[in-house]
């Protein structure tokens, strides 16, 4: 597949980027090779490949929730750096 310098300038406007016509150029050139290995890609045969859901075959190590002790509100309003009856007052991050 070949991209034009028509398609680099609508791409570049869509994604608010500027080039000059060199830059342009190299990028034309790399998204064209970029687009040449992905249609490699189509060629090869997955036909009885199981798709992937995660590159890691890491696994993750889960507990069970346990209830454990908790602060009072009093306890947790007593290390407040300001507080509001029954509040912590944090500053104001939305108009």
């Amino acid at each position: 597949m070949k991209i034009d310098l028509d398609t680099v300038k609508k791409m570049a406007h869509l994604s608010r980027l500027e080039f000059d016509e060199a830059g342009a150029e190299k990028i034309k050139n790399d998204m064209t090779q970029i687009l040449d290995w992905v249609e490699q890609l189509n060629e090869v045969d997955t036909e009885d490949i199981e798709p992937l859901t995660t590159m890691s075959s890491e696994v993750n190590v889960l507990r069970e929730d346990e209830v454990g002790e908790h602060l009072t509100r009093e306890q947790a309003l007593s290390n407040a750096p300001q507080k509001d009856s029954d509040y912590i007052r944090v500053p104001k991050v939305l108009e």
